[in-house]
């Protein structure tokens, strides 16, 4: 990714690999910043941290100042719910754990759980406080890494025009494994993404040129265990999606590439990616390869 005059940062965050390209190196204060802004994020929404917002709301329910990130999120999971008929929402953190994806990572399978279906009675939020009328645990996983990134990149972009006196010398890649964003850089070639086959890590099943956009993949054997268990459960049963291997897309912002990644695996995925404009490509199972009418990867026969 990037070319040879790209200034690279690699690092390791919220559990997994970053890497942000930039013109030229990024100062010490702005990789401060960067850092700090990240563990905010998670600080706020970690299912997995014990100092977390979502796991005090998880033990005591109850009310806290509602986070900088709220809106934009919870409004986005209502979206996702609607389109999904319910098989996608935010409360699904309880079912996780009881699969076995908990916060100490046991990998124990105690049986399947729906999550609660009238999630909006219990899950509030507002300019003032987020809410949640009784204990349960809150899980952004369907769009919170996406939500990082475009925080990220903003981060990312005001240091660099600021050590450039306000201009954009070239472009900025932020890539979280699976969820990058590309900005600047309109007289350099796109990023060529490759689409990793999900049960070859070493083939491709095609490539993405991305420019000014943000690419998002999800796919069920990054966080799988046991017997078929993996990450994308249908909220609707805490059963494992069986149809779906791996999804793509591609949006102005990572937040919307990420939500239409995780929709995907449902139906009503693809209207919602229709919708929003979005354009996709997924797995199947079996081996078939879907995407939409706007769609302008390059698909390997």
């Amino acid at each position: 990714m990037g070319g040879a005059a790209d200034a690279r940062w690699e690092f390791t965050a919220i559990g997994t690999s970053w890497e942000i390209l930039t013109p030229r190196p990024l100062t010490v204060d702005a990789r401060r910043a960067v850092t700090a802004l990240i563990d905010d994020f998670d600080r706020t929404w970690s299912r997995f941290r014990d100092d977390s917002v979502v796991r005090s709301l998880a033990t005591r329910g109850g009310a806290v100042p509602v986070p900088p990130d709220a809106a934009a999120m919870l409004g986005a999971y209502a979206d996702l719910s609607d389109a999904t008929a319910g098989a996608i929402n935010p409360l699904i953190g309880d079912a996780l754990a009881l699969r076995g994806y908990d916060p100490g990572y046991g990998f124990l399978d105690a049986g399947a759980r729906p999550a609660p279906s009238r999630w909006r009675e219990q899950l509030h939020w507002d300019d003032a406080h987020l809410r949640l009328s009784e204990p349960a645990t809150i899980d952004v996983g369907a769009i919170g890494k996406g939500r990082l990134v475009d925080v990220v990149i903003a981060e990312v972009e005001r240091w660099v025009a600021l050590e450039a006196e306000g201009r954009m010398p070239g472009r900025i890649v932020v890539d979280a494994s699976g969820d990058l964003a590309v900005r600047g850089g309109a007289h350099d070639p796109p990023e060529r993404i490759g689409l990793e086959h999900p049960y070859d890590a070493r083939r491709a099943i095609g490539v993405w040129d991305v420019s000014d956009a943000a690419l998002c993949a999800s796919a069920t054997n990054r966080r799988s265990w046991g017997d078929g268990l993996h990450h994308v459960l249908d909220a609707r049963t805490g059963e494992p999606v069986r149809t779906i291997a791996a999804t793509w897309a591609v949006a102005p912002r990572a937040l919307t590439a990420d939500a239409i990644a995780s929709a995907l695996f449902f139906d009503g995925g693809p209207a919602l990616a229709h919708a929003w404009g979005v354009a996709w490509v997924r797995m199947t199972t079996d081996g078939r390869v879907e995407w939409s009418p706007n769609c302008k990867a390059e698909l390997f026969s």
